[in-house]
């Protein structure tokens, strides 16, 4: 029997450092190795699953198709073999002390504010600040410590893990595409009362979709704008237009037909990220809400998990 050639945790963490510092050089320095150390590993991982992961350019490395695939489940991996190390030296027993998190308000409200009374039933010993913010957190500057983050667009001097999958989708009421009429490309969106919103930073107005010919901007308008993602809904509910929500939102009112998804081939990825900045290792009440928090969200929306 031919055993499996498995890659080995230290090639990945190598990985994870090249990917993270942008160049080989910059990760061996990072890493207190050599750059041919750290190039040597790179090519063993490769060898090891059979696969290119990164290719050279002139302003550093840029991840193949399979070598971002390997990035992202290689933090799984390597956070369960940090997990192992923790239950095996009981590190689990008593995480206690103050953490701040931060969250959009509407996820905050519905998803995270029901994690945390749980989690906090099992470590009453923690202490949890809990923040909203209605723009973009800056870690440093809001002092916080655990930001669960719905957007992609994550700096590259934090560290991140994710907790789900998710897109924002369109839709609108039945009535209201009814009178109007249900649109048949992007740029029809341009004839309908778009419900438009600036959750955390976003552009007024401008729509990017991911579709069957990539990625695509439209320029959207209507009578009704908000930064309360919430208002936004409930006045699609109302049928006063379009809207751009995330699927983790509607897909209740998409089952029951009080929504209905418009341009189904387009939508725009908002994954839910735990977002932080000192390694999990190194804190265990960061480790213990971060991984509490993705069990529950995978728990509770199993749909969007995978």
């Amino acid at each position: 029997m031919t055993l499996t050639q498995y890659p080995l945790p230290k090639d990945l963490l190598v990985f994870q450092a090249v990917v993270k510092c942008g160049s080989l050089c910059a990760a061996a320095e990072q890493l207190g190795q050599t750059p041919a150390f750290v190039t040597k590993r790179i090519q063993q991982l490769e060898q090891s699953l059979g696969t290119k992961l990164l290719h050279r350019s002139p302003r550093g490395v840029v991840l193949t198709e399979n070598g971002q695939l390997c990035y992202e489940r290689s933090q799984d991996i390597l956070g369960a073999c940090q997990s192992l190390l923790d239950d095996l030296h009981q590190l689990h027993e008593s995480p206690a002390g103050q953490i701040r998190i931060g969250c959009s308000f509407g996820f905050a409200r519905h998803c995270i504010a029901p994690a945390i009374t749980e989690l906090m039933n099992i470590y009453p010993d923690l202490k949890i600040h809990f923040e909203l913010f209605d723009r973009q957190i800056d870690l440093v500057r809001d002092n916080i410590d655990l930001d669960i983050r719905i957007n992609d667009d994550i700096p590259d001097h934090y560290i991140a893990r994710r907790v789900m999958q998710n897109h924002r989708i369109l839709c609108a009421a039945p009535a209201y595409l009814a009178q109007r009429g249900m649109p048949q490309t992007l740029q029809a969106l341009a004839e309908h009362e778009c419900l438009v919103s600036r959750e955390r930073d976003q552009t007024l107005g401008v729509w990017t979709l991911e579709g069957p010919q990539g990625k695509r901007t439209v320029k959207v308008a209507g009578h009704l704008s908000s930064n309360s993602g919430e208002l936004l809904l409930r006045w699609a509910l109302e049928e006063k237009g379009i809207l751009l929500r995330s699927e983790w939102d509607v897909a209740p009112l998409l089952e029951s037909g009080r929504l209905c998804r418009v341009l189904p081939d387009y939508a725009q990825s908002a994954n839910v990220w735990a977002v932080y900045q000192v390694p999990l290792y190194s804190s265990v009440k960061l480790r213990v809400c971060v991984d509490f928090i993705t069990r529950y969200c995978q728990q509770h929306f199993p749909s969007l998990s995978a």
